[in-house]
This record gives structure tokens, C-alpha cells and sequence, in this order.
């Protein structure tokens, strides 16, 4: 079973592995790291699935931008690292590495995984890293927020259009489809129950289908 609890000001986090009656703690370093050491989660240690997340064109520009404006932020929020092969591989905050590689950074803040981390950690890592429990108040927002400044800082705000889009295809999905059909001769029946009928029943949820020969 695996713990955490605060760190010093300089660690961070404390990793404690609990074996049996054995209490072992790996301390997780911060400290700044080239960015020529530093490569993307592309699957290379065995057994972690590669960072399945991406990010381009407008959404990669304002990304840019947030650190640049805002590089503080990056002393905050560490790269989560783990040391394989002689390279620091980037478990979690690889669309900010590809960023600062992009506005020249020649070093970033890193949060050094411990050696002997297990695989399913690190998995778990690569996905709740990026994973956002909660929810946001758009009303809130709306109201007390700036929109614009919102949206330059990398936050996109649900338009009507595409709710209204959510709310059809969520309606279209739940209802049911029925279908009457009449066929000439006994022979097309056959051939539909055969070739058609179960093609469309596994595609459309809640489908009846009546037919006439």
C-alpha cells in the first residue's frame, strides 16, 4: 500500500512504501533539470503505457503563452519525472515540456520520481495528472470572471450551439428506433434477417424491428 503525506519546503512529497512491518520512504527530489535530459512519455520503460494525451495549434499556442506570461507557475507545478535509461522521462507535464522547449527554456523544475516506483504507479501517475475532478461554475464564471482573460488563459467556455448539440445527440442516443419493414418475398426476409438485421441491432440501442413478408 503506498501513502503520501507533506514534505519539507525543498521535497514536496514523501513517498512511503508499506511491506508488511517494513516502513521504507523514498524522498522525491525537486530540483531543475536540463531540458536536453528530459524526454516526452513515449512507452520506452517497460510496462508504462505512453502519455496518451496531445495538444496543437490554438490550444498549444496559449499554452505558450501561460508560461511565458506566468513562469512562476513552473516552480509550482514541477514536471513529474522518473530516471530511465540515463533520461529523465516525462510522466506527467509533457505538453508543458514541449512548451518550454518551444520558448527556449535550456532548464525546468522537476519532481524526481524515486527509483523502484512500481509500474502500475506510474500508470497511474501518467493518467491522474491529467485527470480533473471537478467541475466548473459557469454561471460563476460568467458573472465574476473576465471572459476573455478566461479564455487566454486556456479555458474554453461552452457555447449555446454545441450544448444544444450535447442535448440532441444525448436525446437521440436514449431513444428508441423502430422499424417496420415489408419485404416482397420470403427469400429478402431471409436475406435481411441474415446479412442486416443483427448489423443494425448492434449499432442502434433501444432498436425494434418488425418485419412483413
Amino acid at each position: 500500500m503506498q501513502k503520501y503525506r507533506p514534505g519539507s519546503e525543498d521535497s514536496g512529497f514523501i513517498l512511503c512504501n508499506f511491506v508488511g512491518d517494513t516502513n521504507v520512504v523514498a524522498m522525491a527530489e525537486t530540483k531543475l533539470v536540463k531540458i536536453s535530459d528530459l524526454c516526452p512519455n513515449e512507452g520506452q520503460i517497460p510496462g508504462v503505457k505512453k502519455n496518451p494525451r496531445c495538444i496543437k495549434g490554438e490550444k498549444f499556442e496559449k499554452l505558450c503563452k501561460s508560461i511565458a506570461d506566468n513562469p512562476e507557475m513552473l516552480d509550482l507545478r514541477e514536471l513529474l519525472v522518473y530516471l530511465h535509461n540515463g533520461k529523465y522521462v516525462c510522466i506527467g507535464g509533457n505538453m508543458r515540456l514541449e512548451a518550454c522547449k518551444r520558448l527556449g527554456y535550456h532548464e525546468v523544475p522537476c519532481k524526481i520520481i524515486p527509483q523502484g516506483t512500481s509500474v502500475e504507479n506510474l500508470n497511474a501517475y501518467v493518467i491522474k495528472d491529467n485527470s480533473g475532478y471537478g467541475e466548473w461554475d459557469w454561471d460563476m464564471l460568467a458573472n465574476e470572471w473576465d471572459e476573455d482573460l478566461l479564455e487566454e488563459w486556456g479555458l474554453d467556455f461552452p457555447h449555446e450551439n454545441e450544448e444544444d448539440v450535447g442535448s440532441t445527440a444525448t436525446a437521440g442516443a436514449s431513444a428508441a428506433f423502430t422499424a417496420e419493414i415489408t419485404f416482397p418475398d420470403e427469400d429478402s426476409l431471409n436475406r435481411f434477417r441474415l446479412e442486416f438485421e443483427p448489423q443494425i441491432l448492434a449499432q442502434i440501442q433501444n432498436a425494434t424491428i418488425t418485419t412483413t413478408p
